[in-house]
């Protein structure tokens, strides 16, 4: 029997840039045992995604999986340009944790109620590699957040950002200091990407970084951390 399963989120999710946990979920699986729905869009906050619920709930999976408040703990950040982000995403109000936890709380709600799935929030990808940073805080911050809104709504919480922080801690990696992503950054990887060919991987090898490709984006490391967090948390027949 095959189990559907909806992945909704941020860039993360979209893959466009980073490494796609939903193959690697996918591939983990014998074929025909899941089927992969993406709901991923580029720079959604929590906000963002409870506006665009009405496609899941339409045609409800078996399994949700919610990984969203990346770009939420980003611009908590100084140095994050908010005002922009709030123009661009026709964010009503200006981030901040409280707000944060009341648009997920409301995400989950809708999904329990208009839906039969089980549910995983994933708590957030560790911001850049070190761990003392205001950016690695701001996702462990975030990712209580998380844990708080699952307990209170009785869904799964599916730990990421620990496991992240567990690798982080195995791997001792070079203290590269954390660095916003900014659009010329993007076209920079899309560039190495369509001109020189480099996987991004090699993008992520070539600057020093162990999980992601730009302290946000993941790379294959940092993906199947997610792919198993889901794996374990909510698949446990998988192989």
């Amino acid at each position: 029997m095959t189990t559907r399963i909806a992945c909704l989120g941020d860039s993360l999710t979209r893959a466009q840039f980073s490494v796609d946990y939903l193959d690697l979920l996918r591939r983990r699986h014998p074929p025909g045992d899941v089927q992969l729905a993406r709901f991923g869009v580029n720079g959604d906050f929590a906000y963002n995604l409870l506006q665009r619920l009405d496609a899941v709930v339409t045609n409800p999976p078996d399994v949700i999986t919610v990984l969203i408040g990346t770009n939420d703990a980003r611009a908590s950040l100084a140095g994050y340009p908010v005002e922009q982000a709030i123009k661009r995403k026709q964010l009503p109000d200006r981030p901040s944790a409280g707000w944060f936890q009341q648009c997920l709380g409301a995400v989950v709600a809708r999904l329990r109620a208009e839906t039969d799935a089980t549910i995983g929030l994933l708590s957030l990808p560790v911001l850049g590699q070190q761990l003392d940073t205001a950016a690695a805080q701001a996702s462990q911050a975030y990712s209580r957040i998380i844990a708080e809104v699952a307990a209170a709504n009785e869904v799964a919480y599916l730990p990421l950002h620990e496991r992240q922080i567990e690798e982080l801690r195995r791997t001792d990696p070079p203290l590269i200091s954390y660095r916003e992503v900014t659009p010329a950054a993007v076209v920079g990887v899309l560039a190495q990407r369509a001109v020189l060919r480099r996987s991004l991987d090699t993008i992520s090898r070539r600057r020093g970084l162990v999980l992601t490709t730009d302290h946000i984006h993941q790379n294959s490391r940092g993906a199947t951390l997610i792919a198993e967090v889901i794996d374990d948390g909510l698949l446990p027949q998988s192989t």
